[in-house]
């Protein structure tokens, strides 16, 4: 990898001269104390450009101080800065880690042997994976994903395998009838990404397989660490099937658990409501006419295995045989809002309800005193209708089965909210834009192609656990224990472009914090409010508010999912960064798993290609790298090392070659200004290059792969060589090079080029690429954005009108202002951000509804935009990083603050 020239002066307002080596690296828990349970966690750890060198071509050594010295830690490159040092660590920490302080430091890790270390074995026909004394193995090929787990040399679990059933149609809704196809996982190929010691990391890669087809194309990596009895899964598939006649009535994971013990001495266990715990026996010895005894009973509750049956009461001794045998559980899910367990003696035998609550963290058991297995997802209760199966029980084997969408439920119906009505010519459908702002185009609103990731989690257990011990364990399903860094800790590396910590330590930044919070705050509550939840839609929210209805418009065409509109998942990601609040975090990687999945395309004609926001995720005909954008992931994926993410944006990096398959301005008039030579595409610079050099940046960063470097410094420089630069708005563009072509000397205005992650892009390249030129045009962009109609007359010759944001693009002012020294412009940026109509009424003003003028009394923010927020939000977090020193002062000019 080659260094590359330092520029001028930083671009990044958080690096502030030359990188020194930070002072610590404390880890802290995201939710603030240590978990009752560790299973293992990743994390991601940046450093500044130039203080961690690579030894050669491997990481320097890292070692875990602290209450963790003495354990092991396994750590490998995430990034790397121009001149080769290391810009992020992953490090993996083993399970069970102590709760005191954790600190990572440089040096020889400890040398105390490590127990329950992972390794990996290659055979000819599998892998064999051993964690302590779990020994998992792994077929490279066929049904199974692990074909087997021992423990202690007990075989606790088999067949771990991927499920699903197709319908051929919908509910019929009078009379008529469909049929039902099951299909099983086909794994092709198994990857080692990891091997130890203390992670270690499997993909498989298949599809769903039965009645001679295969569909549903998946990949699965399954997560061994030390430390750890189980394994989790990061369960991915795409839709490929025809919405028309391709209903997946149930896809799932399931699991064999061999069920050597007394029927008296199974147990099966469910996660109930909050830290509650349901729990029961195949043949239970409680509430019978006849007491076994006290001793007999407390077993039975704890799961512990029955005392001799000598000391059992005689009556019941002699009677167990009539006692039923309870072989099949469930526990279904088919709303966010409620839960019930039914269980059955056998197939063909009725069910009978146990027990019902709202609320699950999804987890099962089944097993015995002598050991079982416990299967459960994320997400549960947010992504219904889901289920928990148990069946056999009383039979030598139990299935356990994860059902990400419920058999129970109706089918998954994939199929196009609405019918042409009318819309047959370009001009038609542009007439409808205009009405429900939805761009619709028969053929266009189809959802193959998009995916969905889960994450689940497997245990292969010695005994069946206590209340507690389960308990513990639904927790770290539904809410996995994550080390993380303070702000502070990031912020010294100069990473992610212009940002700060949060602070509140004068009035005015105050005044921007406390909106800022608020903002963030509303939407978390929303999401709760308003319920969006479900399989496709939880991790997304809504565009536009319609206060007539008091609702968000969910039906209105363009107005309803957001989509990533405006850059909604980098406001939430750059909140987070600034304050290290938990509950940000887990909105924004809900929205990290949709958005990179649901809203994109991972296959066919729009591959690498996102939906424009719309009613359902996938309904808009527009499909465009901007909603794609890596710059939406990435933020993720450094904090995390998820390797699932890491693989969407690496689907990304010729999507440009593609650009030329779906023309985005097909339905807008003629202009010669689009025009492109053949082997060219006209593309916008912020909407659509903007939107693809985040995954050139990232894959170059990840293998230090000069040519990515050089396809981003190729885009920039020729826009800087145009005529008008940035003021052309879009140039033809060669996707070989990357480079735009023509003279560039027409004049278009668009506030979509500005909002899309261009700008925080922006930020960081300028630090890390000598472009002079592309330096020299995007501070005269940032200049004349929000200028004065005059200046930017004086400028371009006229005025091409098209400025519109003026609040949002505040930070281009001051950016401007911070780059070239300029107290005015500072306080102008402050003034375009704070006269936003929005925050002189007073910031985020809700006000309560109830009675009969809404479903549930709830509390609203009229007129509130997604749009808005997330671009406020973005602009007052750069402009505090940038010219936050101009703050005050500004202010008490506009008389907010005295």
């Amino acid at each position: 990898m080659s260094a590359l020239p330092e520029t001028a002066r930083s671009a990044t307002a958080n690096t502030g001269g030359k990188a020194a080596p930070v002072s610590g690296t404390a880890l802290i828990w995201l939710d603030g104390k240590a978990p009752a349970r560790f299973e293992g966690a990743t994390l991601g750890v940046p450093w500044p450009r130039g203080t961690v060198k690579p030894v050669g071509d491997k990481t320097p050594r890292f070692r875990l101080a602290g209450a963790g010295a003495g354990l092991a830690m396994q750590s490998w490159p995430l990034a790397y800065w121009p001149d080769g040092s290391l810009k992020w660590t992953a490090h993996a920490i083993a399970g069970g880690a102590p709760a005191g302080d954790l600190r990572i430091e440089a040096g020889a890790p400890a040398s105390t042997p490590m127990p329950a270390a992972v390794s990996v074995k290659e055979t000819a026909d599998g892998i064999v994976v051993t964690a302590g004394d779990i020994v998992w193995t792994v077929p490279k090929a066929g049904e199974h994903l692990i074909a087997s787990a021992t423990r202690a040399g007990r075989v606790t679990m088999r067949e771990l395998k991927l499920v699903a059933l197709r319908q051929d149609g919908p509910e019929p809704e009078e009379g008529g009838s469909v049929t039902r196809q099951p299909f099983t996982g086909k794994v092709a190929r198994v990857t080692i990404e990891q091997t130890g010691p203390v992670r270690a990391v499997l993909k498989a890669e298949g599809a769903h397989s039965g009645n001679g087809r295969d569909w549903l194309p998946f990949s699965v990596r399954l997560y061994f660490y030390a430390g750890s009895d189980s394994v989790r899964i990061a369960h991915s598939f795409v839709y490929d099937g025809d919405p028309a006649r391709d209903f997946i009535r149930g896809l799932g994971v399931t699991a064999k658990a061999p069920m050597t013990d007394a029927s008296h001495d199974r147990h099966i266990r469910f996660a109930g409501e909050g830290v509650g715990v349901w729990g029961e026996a195949v043949r239970p010895v409680t509430g019978l006419r006849r007491d076994p005894g006290q001793a007999y009973r407390d077993a039975q509750v704890a799961g512990k295995a029955l005392p001799p049956m000598e000391g059992m009461a005689k009556p019941v001794q002699a009677g167990l045989q009539w006692i039923p045998e309870w072989g099949d559980f469930s526990l279904s899910q088919p709303t966010s809002d409620g839960f019930v367990i039914r269980k059955r003696t056998r197939a063909g035998q009725a069910w009978i309800d146990s027990n019902a609550g709202t609320r699950t963290k999804g987890l099962a058991y089944a097993g015995g005193a002598g050991g079982g297995i416990a299967l459960g997802f994320k997400d549960f209760w947010q992504r219904a209708p889901t289920q928990l199966d148990v069946r056999g029980a009383a039979s030598a084997m139990a299935d356990v089965t994860a059902w990400l969408w419920s058999p129970a439920a109706p089918a998954m119906d994939m199929r196009p909210y609405r019918a042409a009505d009318g819309m047959d010519t370009h001009e038609e459908q542009v007439a409808g834009l205009n009405i429900t702002y939805e761009d619709y185009e028969e053929g266009w609103d189809t959802p193959a192609g998009v995916a969905r990731t889960s994450e689940l989690q497997l245990w292969v257990l010695g005994a069946t656990p206590s209340h507690q011990a389960f308990s513990d364990m639904a927790e770290q399903v539904a809410n996995p224990a994550r080390l993380a860094l303070s702000p502070q800790r990031i912020h010294q590396c100069g990473v992610f472009g212009d940002w700060d910590p949060a602070d509140a330590g004068t009035p005015a930044r105050k005044l921007i914090e406390d909106r800022l919070a608020a903002q963030v705050g509303l939407y978390i509550k929303e999401v709760e409010q308003r319920r969006w939840y479900g399989f496709w839609s939880y991790g997304d929210v809504m565009h536009a508010y319609d206060e007539d209805r008091h609702m968000w418009r969910y039906d209105i065409g363009g107005y309803a999912w957001d989509n990533s509109e405006l850059s909604t998942d980098l406001w939430l990601w750059y909140s987070y960064l600034r304050t290290g609040r938990a509950d940000i975090f887990k909105l924004a990687e809900a929205m990290t798993r949709h958005t990179g999945e649901v809203d994109v395309y991972h296959l066919g004609r729009f591959k690498g290609f996102g939906t424009r926001h719309g009613v359902q995720h996938w309904s808009d005909s527009s499909k465009q790298p901007r909603v794609s954008n890596a710059a939406y992931r990435r933020i993720y994926y450094y904090l995390t090392a998820d390797e699932r993410v890491g693989d969407l944006m690496r689907e990304l990096l010729e999507s440009d070659a593609d650009l030329h398959k779906v023309d985005i301005s097909r339905k807008l008039p003629a202009n010669a200004a689009r025009a492109a030579a053949p082997g060219l595409v006209n593309a916008s610079f912020g909407t659509m290059w903007g939107s693809l050099v985040a995954a050139w940046l990232t894959e170059w960063e990840r293998t230090g792969d000069t040519r990515w470097r050089d396809k981003i410094v190729n885009g920039m420089q020729s826009i800087g060589g145009l005529k008008r630069r940035w003021f052309a708005s879009a140039a033809p563009y060669d996707p070989g090079t990357g480079k735009f072509m023509g003279e560039g000397d027409h004049i278009a205005i668009s506030q979509l080029n500005g909002v899309f992650g261009v700008v925080e892009m922006s930020s960081e390249l300028l630090t890390l690429v000598d472009a002079p030129a592309y330096r020299r045009a995007w501070l005269e962009y940032c200049r004349y954005y929000n200028s004065p109609k005059e200046e930017l007359v004086a400028l371009l010759g006229k005025d091409p009108g098209g400025r519109s944001q003026i609040d949002s693009h505040s930070r281009l002012t001051a950016y401007v202002a911070h780059h070239e020294g300029d107290k005015a412009l500072a306080l102008r940026a402050w003034r375009e951000l704070l006269g936003s109509s929005g925050f002189l009424r007073g910031g985020v003003f809700t006000r309560r509804v109830d009675g009969v003028a809404v479903l549930r009394p709830l509390d609203e923010q009229p007129g509130v935009s997604t749009n808005g927020s997330a671009q406020w939000g973005l602009a007052a977090i750069q402009n505090l990083a940038l010219v936050g020193d101009s703050l005050d002062e500004a202010a008490r000019a506009a008389g907010l603050v005295s």
